[in-house]
Formats: structure tokens, C-alpha cells, sequence
């Protein structure tokens, strides 16, 4: 036999052990209740000798299987048997025993039943009639935790005839009232019978003669019906105290005679002879068991001292072992400490290198913050100024000079778009819209601003659009515009004399999930393999044989930055002199109802006929000039002002539909001059005319008392509909 069967064996012994302890100890247990029913069987018959053997076996066999509650049942019996065989002394001995074992277990039921008997020694016996109205006060809230309606009763019942036995009547008859009707409606016999015997006794002391006579009568009826002869005691009792009260001496002399004559049969002497002697027996069979626990406890001593010896051995092994054990662990203590230690130094390094780290990276962002500002502020007068000369000498519009200027400032801008916008990326600051976009007027718009190129490569440029893609998507077309016009920009100009082809198709739908996949596919120079893994990076540019291609190196890490917030990925395909193929998936939900309900809330502005009076807040002469003449070729009139506090007083000499303010100022910036203004109580909308990113800005703007914001440089045309939109929301508010 191998040592797993062994201990397999070991166990299921064990459990078989366990398993057959446990149905002996419930087959005693069953047992042991059978003897107590009996026993209660016999007490109601008046069988006190039988009774009382029954409930001694109980006793001996409970202590057998050292089952306290069954002891606390058993002590009960007992209890109650001597009680009314007017033992008191050992019915309260044996009442103060069930109550000390059933306190090892805490049964509220039984805790009900022995102060209720404790209750009735001292109050039938009339040893004490206030202390046993205490125990009945006792016993009362375990019957209503139990919700045991007929202890509920008979508390209240013993209660009654107690204050009764007090001539306290009003007090007992406060308690019948409580259950008189339950027990009318619902009790047993035995409840019925006590609850008129109380009655008469009420009536009786009240001078009501002849009903307490009738309810007497009553009791008497229940009481030889049922056989219930010790209660018939009692009630003969009473009927002599009524007619005795009442000056009825004959009647009162039948019913003692009728008592005594009861009382010899129910407690005759050689019972009560009976019941000490098993007393006596119950008390001797307590104290035999009590000795053979303290033998069994001696033999297990004198074992227990046997192997002694043997613990002591095994006890100094294991020390020796433990002692071991504590200088390993002391060893191994130390050197963790020094680990520690070396891991608090490294840990503080990282700590320091991290903030260092995170001020570099605060540092970088304020610096692609500052140079984005303070490049957009001279770039938008070059823009302006070329758009002025374009539109003022007509004869310059073809001018290659002036297209070449127009285009570098447009490369510029570009650029530190780019920078930013990788900068924004990277600082988890990007965050998608969901707006509502038709993607053919997306992709043509794109089209149209790359044919240029295409024209300059001699490139064909084709666009194919799946029919079954919805015409209006929700999601964010600006990021998604900004992938296509760098892949599709990227692919031309690496694209001579070729084909740049753009395809959308619809894959799959989940829910209202539509997953599109793009691809944009050239026939151009194609990228080496080795450089495959390496064009997402940031400033990457592929050495090109043939030709110098300019750029900054950011578009296709963008790309791959706004794929993946669109939780997608882009997949590249591409052989030199082949071609090259760039795939990506996106989800955009679809949304019929919700499409049509944003489509109705778009504000189209269809008259270009109001003539707007605009405050221009802004300290560069030169913006000051682009935006004045932005502002009049759309037939607006305009006023300029260098600083906020020059705005302030133009506002209380002039009427204006509109503020355009700069931010960044002298004297005063932007937010505290509208701060200013919002606190005279002027509510003109003030649209903010900033160099900065517009989610730099925006929340300031917002708390300031600004309505929207305008990104220098812009299209004239986003200025005039921004400016629209504002007097109208301010005129509908008036």
C-alpha cells in the first residue's frame, strides 16, 4: 500500500468515524425526546410516578451524550412534576438547574418555559406571589420573541390569577382583556377553562354572585371534560371562596368536601413517598455521573503524563528546528533589509528622475504651447496680408511670387498644426466628437483639396464609395478627414506619372455600429521592408534616391495616433517600385432617428444682408489690419481698440452687435477685460480671437463670460457664420 492510498484510507476512516458518531448521537437524541413526550403524556394524565421515571431516564441518557439543552428539558420535567405533587423546595432546585445548563445554550423557548414554572412554584405554592410575577414578567418577552401565541396566554393567564392572589384586580384584569377574545376565538381547552375560572374569580370579588357562579361552572365543565383533575382542585377551591364570600356555607362545605376527596387520589402519601425517594435517586445517579467524569478525566491525565515524555523530546527537536528556522529568518531579515534599503535609494532616484520627467514634459508642452502662439500670430498677418493683395490687385492673383508666399505660410501653418496636434496626442488631450457627417461630402472635399497634386504628378486620382454605406454617420469627421488627406497627400506625392486609388467599404454592422474599412492604395516608389517597421515614428523620413521630398516627418505617426483612438489599427502593405497599400477599420455609428433629430437643430444661416457693428480688441497692428479688412469686405462696420480698458470705454460710447478679443495683451488680457465687462452687466456676445489651442483656452473662456472661440488663422467664412450665429442666439434671448 503506497502513502497516498494510506492517507486516502486515514481520511474516509475518519469521516466513516464522524459520520456514524453523528447518526448515533441523533438516534440517542430522538430517544431521549420520546421519554420527555411520555413523560409530559403521563403528567397530563396525573401519572406523576411514571412520568417522573420517564423523565429521569431522559436526565441520565442526556448527560451521556452531554447534550445541554435535552439536560435543561429533562431538569424542567422534573421540575413541574414535583411542583405539583407541592414538592416546591425541589421543584425550584430543579427549575435552577435547567436554568443554569440551558444558559450554556441560550434557547429562548426554554428560557420561556422554566420562568414561567419558576413563576408558578412561587406563586401557587405562596412562597413568594411578587417574586413569581416577576418570573412570569421574565418568561412574557421570550414567548413574544418566539411568537408563541399559547405561552403568550398562559403567561398573561398565570399573570391575572397572580394579581388576583394580590387582590390586584384591575392589574389581572388588564391581562385577561389582552387575550380574552384570541382564546375565546382560537384556544384550546385547557386555556378556555382557566381563562373563566378567572372570570368567575373577577366577578366573585366584584359582587357579581350569580356570574361569577356561572363562569365557576364553566371552568368545571372544561375541566371534568378533559380529565384536567388537577385544575378541578383549584377550581373547588375558589367555589368554596365565592359561596364562603357570598354567606353560602352549605354549598361552600360540598365543594370542600369534593376538593379533599379529589386531593386524596391525585397526591396520595405513598406518592409523595415515591417522588422523594426518586429524588433522592436522581440526585445520586447526578452525582455517579459527575464521578465517572472525574475518573475518565483522571485516566486521560494519567495518559496524558504518560506521553509527556515524549512531548518533551518532540518539543526540544522542534525547538532545535525553530531555532534553525529564526536564524535563517534572521539571515534572511537582514539581507532583506539591505534590499530595501537599496530599493528606497533606487526607488528615490526614479521618484526624482519621474519628476524631473514630469517637468520636462510640462516645460515641452508650455513651449509647443508658446511657439504655436507666437508662430500663428505673425502667420495669420502673412495669410491676411496675402489674401488683401490678392483681392486688392486682381491683376497679382495669378502672381507665382504671391502664390508661393501664400503656400509657404500655408506649409508653416502645417507644420505647427502637426506639432501640436502630435503633442496633444501624445498627452492623452485628444478626445473624439460624435457629429453627424455625410463621408462622400467628407471624401470629395478631400478629393478636391489634393487634385493638385495629382495634377502636378500627372496622377490619376479614384474614388470608390460602397452604395450601402448610410449617407449620414455619427462620429468624428475631423480626425477621420485628417488620416485620409495624409495618406491620400502622402501617396501622391510619392506618385509619378501613376495611380492613387481611395475605397470605402462597409464590412460589418453590430447593433448600429457600421465598421468601414479605407484603404488608400498608390503605385509609387513603394517602401523597403526594413523601413516598414519605422515610418509611424515621430520625425521619421525614408531616404528617397531619385528625388528630395520635403516634410516634417509627423503625418503618418499622426495617422497611427488617431487610428488608435479610434480603437483601430493601420495595416501597411508595400513593395519598392510596386506600390503601397495602407488599410484601416472604423466604427461610426448609425442612427436614422438621431441623424435627423441634429440635422434639424443645425442653424443655417441663409442671408448674408445684416449689417454688424463690430469692437475689434486687439494690441498687433498688423492682426488689427487683416481682421479690420476680414471684418469690412463682408460689409461690417468695425471699431478698433489696442488694449481692454480702451474696449471698456468704447463699450459705454457706442452701441456694438459683437466683440472680437484678442487674449494674450498688454495691461489687461482677454478673460479680465470680459470679466470686467460681464460685471457692468453688458451681455454682447465676445468671441475670443486667440493664437492658442482651443482646449487651452477653452474652460477659462467659458468661466470668463466668453460665448465661443476663433483659432488664428481662419477661413473668413467660419468668422462671418461664428459671428452670425452669436447676434442671433443674443437676439432671440432679447
Amino acid at each position: 500500500m503506497n502513502k497516498n492510498k494510506l492517507i486516502s484510507l486515514l481520511v474516509l476512516l475518519f469521516f466513516s468515524i464522524s459520520a456514524i458518531h453523528a447518526q448515533d448521537n441523533a438516534k440517542e437524541k430522538a430517544a431521549i425526546k420520546k421519554l420527555l413526550d411520555l413523560a409530559a403524556i403521563d403528567f397530563g394524565d396525573s401519572k406523576y410516578d411514571s412520568a417522573l421515571e420517564h423523565s429521569k431516564k431522559a436526565l441520565i441518557r442526556s448527560f451521556t451524550i452531554d447534550d445541554h439543552l435535552l439536560i435543561a428539558q429533562s431538569y424542567n420535567t422534573i421540575g413541574a412534576i414535583f411542583n405539583e405533587c407541592s414538592e416546591s423546595g425541589k421543584a425550584i432546585e430543579f427549575y435552577n438547574k435547567a436554568l443554569a445548563y440551558n444558559e450554556k445554550v441560550g434557547n429562548d423557548k426554554m428560557y420561556n418555559w422554566i420562568y414561567s414554572n419558576l413563576g408558578s412554584v412561587y406563586y401557587f405554592n405562596e412562597i413568594d406571589i411578587p417574586k413569581g410575577i416577576d418570573y412570569y414578567k421574565k418568561a412574557l418577552p421570550y414567548a413574544v420573541k418566539n411568537k408563541d401565541t399559547a405561552q403568550i396566554q398562559y403567561t398573561k393567564l398565570n399573570l391575572a390569577s397572580a394579581y388576583f392572589a394580590l387582590d390586584q384586580y384591575d392589574l389581572g384584569n388588564q391581562q385577561i382583556n389582552d387575550i380574552k377574545e384570541q382564546i375565546l376565538a382560537k384556544g384550546d381547552e385547557e386555556s378556555k377553562m382557566s381563562l373563566y375560572h378567572l372570570l368567575g374569580i373577577y366577578a366573585s370579588n366584584n359582587n357579581l354572585k350569580d356570574k361569577g357562579e356561572a363562569y365557576f361552572k364553566v371552568a368545571e365543565t372544561i375541566a371534568k371534560k378533559n380529565g384536567f383533575d388537577p385544575f378541578l382542585v383549584n377550581i373547588y377551591e375558589n367555589f368554596v371562596r365565592h359561596y364562603t364570600l357570598h354567606n353560602e356555607l352549605g354549598k361552600a362545605q360540598l365543594f370542600q368536601q369534593k376538593m379533599d376527596s379529589l386531593n386524596k387520589v391525585l397526591y396520595s402519601t405513598s406518592k409523595i413517598d415515591n417522588l422523594k425517594k426518586a429524588a433522592n435517586q436522581i440526585e445520586l445517579q447526578e452525582y455517579k455521573i459527575q464521578l465517572e467524569k472525574i475518573e475518565d478525566q483522571n485516566e486521560k491525565h494519567q495518559k496524558s503524563l504518560k506521553e509527556s515524555k515524549l512531548v518533551v523530546i518532540l518539543f526540544i527537536v522542534i525547538l532545535i528546528i525553530l531555532l534553525l528556522l529564526l536564524l535563517t529568518l534572521y539571515k534572511n531579515v537582514k539581507l532583506r533589509e539591505q534590499a530595501n534599503q537599496e530599493l528606497t535609494e533606487a526607488n528615490e532616484a526614479l521618484k526624482e528622475a519621474k519628476e524631473k520627467a514630469e517637468e520636462a514634459s510640462r516645460l515641452k508642452s508650455q513651449f509647443v504651447s508658446t511657439i504655436t502662439h507666437e508662430l500663428r500670430t505673425p502667420l495669420y498677418g502673412v495669410i491676411g496680408i496675402t489674401n488683401i493683395i490678392t483681392d486688392e490687385h486682381r491683376e497679382l492673383a495669378n502672381s507665382p511670387h504671391l502664390k508661393s508666399l501664400k503656400f509657404s505660410a500655408k506649409y508653416l501653418l502645417s507644420l505647427v498644426n502637426d506639432i501640436l496636434q502630435i503633442n496633444k496626442i501624445e498627452e492623452k488631450r485628444v478626445v473624439l466628437e460624435n457629429l453627424i457627417f455625410n463621408l462622400t461630402d467628407e471624401i470629395t472635399t478631400i478629393h478636391n483639396s489634393v487634385e493638385y497634386i495629382a495634377e502636378k504628378n500627372n496622377d490619376k486620382l479614384i474614388v470608390e464609395i460602397d452604395t450601402a454605406i448610410p449617407e449620414f454617420l455619427i462620429g468624428d469627421k475631423l480626425r477621420l478627414s485628417q488620416i485620409i488627406m495624409n495618406l491620400v497627400s502622402n501617396a501622391l506625392k510619392f506618385t509619378k506619372n501613376g495611380e492613387v486609388a481611395l475605397t470605402a467599404d462597409l464590412k460589418r454592422i453590430v447593433d448600429k455600429t457600421y465598421y468601414i474599412e479605407f484603404k488608400v492604395r498608390d503605385t509609387g516608389i513603394g517602401i523597403a521592408k526594413e523601413d516598414q517597421a519605422k515610418i509611424f515614428e515621430k520625425f521619421v523620413q525614408i531616404e528617397r534616391k531619385e528625388e528630395d521630398y520635403q516634410g516634417t516627418g509627423l503625418g503618418l505617426s499622426i495617422v497611427s495616433r488617431l487610428v488608435e483612438l479610434f480603437n483601430s489599427e493601420i495595416h501597411l502593405e508595400s513593395e519598392e517600385n510596386v506600390g503601397t497599400t495602407f488599410t484601416f477599420t472604423i466604427g461610426f455609428e448609425y442612427d436614422e432617428e438621431k441623424s435627423r433629430e441634429i440635422i434639424n437643430n443645425i442653424e443655417v444661416d441663409l442671408s448674408d444682408a445684416h449689417l454688424y457693428n463690430i469692437l475689434v480688441v486687439e494690441d498687433n497692428k498688423i492682426n488689427q489690419m487683416v481682421t479690420k479688412k476680414i471684418i469690412q469686405s463682408n460689409n461690417m462696420s468695425c471699431t478698433i481698440v489696442d488694449d481692454g480698458y480702451a474696449a471698456i470705454v468704447a463699450l459705454e460710447r457706442e452701441r456694438f452687435d459683437l466683440i472680437l478679443m484678442d487674449i494674450n495683451m498688454p495691461l489687461i488680457n482677454g478673460f479680465e477685460t470680459t470679466r470686467k465687462i460681464r460685471e457692468k452687466g453688458i451681455q454682447i456676445p465676445i468671441i475670443a480671437l486667440t493664437a492658442f489651442d482651443k482646449q487651452e483656452v477653452t474652460e477659462e473662456a467659458i468661466s470668463a463670460g466668453m460665448n465661443d472661440i476663433m483659432v488664428k488663422p481662419f477661413e473668413p467664412s467660419k468668422l462671418f457664420q461664428v459671428i452670425s450665429n452669436n447676434v442671433k442666439n443674443r437676439e432671440s434671448v432679447d
